[in-house]
């Protein structure tokens, strides 16, 4: 693919060595001429010293080919300005965005951005969890936080066990998907009875932790 990271400093970087890499054809626009010649000496030809948020620098950097942009400058509406142009104007498929205030996250997806990361929201959900919950373990985030991965070890006092799925009465916004038993995995169905020290792998909203805690432990 051809992929267009918008600020050059440590993440935009990083981001672009691992992309080049991979075997991705990458560029990375940079405003600050020092930062420029830093980026231009250590990724060779990979780089374009301009504002990200013009139009023009955009043009030059053939934003109208690009399968995917990302802007992870460290100003918010920097980043929100860069992903509208790519989408809007030269019809990018796919704009990501780098959220340094959580609070701007909403804005952000209202206005048709594909994506967004927030370190700062990823790193709460897991601190949350773990301080909450701490026998469920967190093994993914899925959509930036919203859905959450668990793996659950059932004790032999929990009240889940020895009924079939269907009749726990899990809360919304939780589904059991897998059930380890010794070396074996399966897919859990509401006929699936579990039983103390196995092992569950969860699909959870946030807002349903507590209620799943109650339900399994």
């Amino acid at each position: 693919m051809y992929i267009i990271v918008v600020g050059g400093g440590k993440i935009g970087y990083y981001l672009t060595k691992s992309l080049l890499e991979e075997g991705h054809e990458v560029l990375v626009i940079e405003q600050d001429p020092q930062q420029y010649a830093m980026l231009t000496d250590e990724l060779e030809a990979n780089a374009l010293l301009g504002d990200g948020c013009e139009a023009s620098v955009m043009a030059e950097a053939g934003l109208g080919r690009a399968d995917v942009v990302v802007a992870v400058t460290g100003n918010d509406e920097d980043n929100l300005v860069v992903c509208q142009i790519a989408k809007h104007k030269f019809n990018v498929p796919r704009a990501m965005a780098r959220i340094n205030n959580p609070k701007n996250e909403r804005i952000f997806r209202r206005l048709g951005i594909d994506e967004t990361i927030s370190s700062t929201t990823l790193l709460f959900q897991l601190i949350k969890q773990e301080v909450a919950t701490s026998e469920l373990v967190p093994l993914a985030l899925l959509q930036r936080g919203r859905l959450e991965v668990l793996e659950v070890e059932l004790p032999t006092q929990s009240p889940a066990i020895d009924k079939p799925v269907r009749e726990l009465g899990l809360p919304s916004g939780c589904l059991l998907a897998a059930v380890v038993r010794g070396s074996q995995a399966q897919v859990v169905t509401g006929d699936t009875v579990l039983h103390g020290g196995e092992t569950v792998v969860v699909l959870a909203e946030p807002n349903a932790m507590a209620a799943l805690r109650q339900a399994l432990l």
